[in-house]
């Protein structure tokens, strides 16, 4: 290596280091005018795999911090899934799980069950937000709920709006979220489909899927 290959090099290092120091003084700038605190609303959305999987990511998280959280899953509950029988086996103090769901309207063919079971998933819903034990309540698949009218849209807007605590962070996952619904939340994701094995004939599997 040339001395004039080692200068060169060494330049680089000081440019990268340079960039990246204003970098953080312009990040640290930023992060310190975020002070505020409060629960959110979240909604994970759209046609892509891992609306549900991010949002038990985030009650792993709160189970791993001691935090109270809950589940409440609108429609999966016909199939068992690993997180639940992980929380329900090993974190079930610190995770209030209810399956109220017995599987898509296509699986049970039964339309007024399917709405009975919706209505008393979000009771449920609504007593487990309401305490204040629970950090953060996963309504798992509710915007299904709502998008075939088994919930009402304005109760669900009307009750995150006044009687959420303002510390407790609600989770609503499902495709096709509603405007309003969007429009309310403070953190939208939206899982864009750009590939599935599903199409290339590859069934659901256990440790991907559930």
């Amino acid at each position: 290596m040339t001395e004039e290959t080692i200068a060169t090099g060494e330049t680089d290092l000081a440019r990268h280091s340079e960039k990246m120091a204003k970098k953080k003084a312009a990040r640290d700038k930023i992060m310190a005018t975020k002070t505020g605190e409060k629960g959110l609303i979240i909604v994970h959305t759209g046609k892509g795999k891992g609306k549900s999987s991010a949002a038990f990511g985030m009650i792993f998280r709160h189970i791993a911090h001691g935090k109270k959280c809950a589940v409440v899953q609108f429609i999966k509950g016909a199939m068992s899934t690993g997180e639940r029988d992980m929380i329900l086996k090993h974190f079930s103090e610190l995770c209030d799980f209810h399956t109220m769901g017995e599987g898509f309207t296509w699986e049970t063919q039964d339309k007024a069950r399917d709405i009975a079971m919706a209505q008393a998933a979000w009771e449920k819903a609504k007593e487990l937000i309401r305490d204040p034990a629970n950090s953060m309540v996963l309504l798992d698949e509710v915007n299904i709920a709502i998008r075939y009218d088994y919930i009402d849209l304005a109760e669900v807007l009307e009750f995150l709006a006044t009687e959420k605590p303002p510390m407790t962070h609600v989770v609503l996952t499902g495709r096709n979220a509603k405007d309003e619904l969007i429009e309310l939340a403070d953190l939208v994701t939206e899982m864009e489909l750009v590939k599935h094995p599903f199409r290339s004939g590859i069934k659901a599997q256990i440790g991907v899927e559930y």
